[in-house]
């Protein structure tokens, strides 16, 4: 014998698949912390990668790592002659912050001033990196004698 069909037997029913659909919506939104993680993951990586290049003196390869890459009025020529500083040892220390689409990351530094015979200077310093279309790029800090200079 069969059981006569109840409203509350219909709504579970049709409710079921609504339900199902919520908790896969709201499991996926769970992901945006993975994806903060991964982001974060991501800037680190790319920030070792152009500390790692910047430390070989291989500012060619360095430069598609530069937000000023991006600038149309910017000149791979001109950002080669910024160089006068050499990095004995580099070490990304971690993410400090991301806030949208800017973040700063912790680098420790050992470098050398050649033309000014400093030698073994050691610094801590927050990098800034700036994400343009989905991918981290180093900021190149202004000088402070000409802030306005690219």
């Amino acid at each position: 014998m069969t059981k006569p069909v109840t409203r509350r037997h219909l709504v579970v029913t049709l409710a079921a698949p609504a339900v199902l659909a919520v908790l896969v919506g709201c499991a996926a939104t769970g992901g945006a912390v993975v994806s903060a993680e991964d982001d974060q993951a991501a800037l680190l990586a790319r920030s070792k990668a152009y500390w790692a290049l910047i430390q070989k003196n291989d500012r060619v390869s360095a430069w598609a790592y530069e937000e000023m890459s991006k600038d149309p009025s910017a000149t791979l020529e001109g950002y080669l002659k910024r160089g006068g500083i050499t990095f004995d040892a580099v070490e990304v220390r971690g993410v400090r912050a991301i806030e949208g689409d800017r973040a700063t990351v912790n680098v420790w530094m050992r470098y050398s001033l050649p033309l000014l015979r400093l030698k073994k200077q050691e610094a801590a310093t927050e990098d800034e990196w700036r994400r343009i279309d989905g991918v981290w790029h180093h900021v190149q800090r202004r000088s402070v004698m000409f802030p306005t200079a690219q």
